[in-house]
C-alpha cells in the first residue's frame, strides 16, 4: 500500500476527459481559420452538486435582505439628495424675496420723503382764502 493511502484515491476519482474541437470562423478581414481547441472537462462526485444547483432557503433570504437593504439605501441616498436641493432652492427663494423686499421698502422710503417734501411745500398754499 503506497503512502498516505493514494491508492484507493486513485480509484475513486474519474479522470479527466478531454475531447478536441475544431471551430472555424472568420478572422480579420474575412479569412477562414481553422484552429483545434481543446476542452478539458472533470466530473466531480456528488458533494458540491447540492450547492450549485440550488442554495440553501436561508442564504437565499439572507440575499434578497442585503438587496432590499441595498436599494433601499441608494433610495435614501436619492431622497437625500432631493431635500438637500429643495432646502436650497428654497433658501435662494427666501434671499430673492428678501432683496426684493428690500427693494421695495428703499423704494417706498423715497416715495414717503418725496410726499413728505411735497406736503411742505403744499402748506403755504391756499393762504389768501383765508379772510
Amino acid at each position: 500500500m503506497p503512502l498516505f493511502g493514494r491508492h484507493s484515491a486513485e480509484t475513486t476519482r474519474n479522470p479527466p476527459q478531454t475531447t478536441t474541437t475544431t471551430s472555424s470562423s472568420r478572422g480579420l478581414f474575412g479569412k477562414r481559420s481553422s484552429t483545434p481547441e481543446q476542452v478539458t472537462t472533470t466530473s466531480r462526485s456528488g458533494g458540491s452538486r447540492f450547492f450549485h444547483r440550488s442554495e440553501d432557503p436561508s442564504i437565499t433570504a439572507a440575499r434578497q435582505r442585503v438587496a432590499g437593504a441595498e436599494a433601499a439605501e441608494r433610495d435614501a441616498d436619492q431622497a437625500r439628495f432631493q431635500a438637500r436641493a429643495a432646502v436650497r432652492n428654497a433658501r435662494e427663494q427666501v434671499k430673492v424675496l428678501e432683496r426684493e423686499a428690500a427693494e421695495e421698502a428703499r423704494l417706498a422710503k423715497i416715495k414717503q420723503n418725496q410726499a413728505h417734501s411735497i406736503s411742505k411745500r403744499a402748506k403755504p398754499l391756499g393762504r389768501h382764502d383765508r379772510v
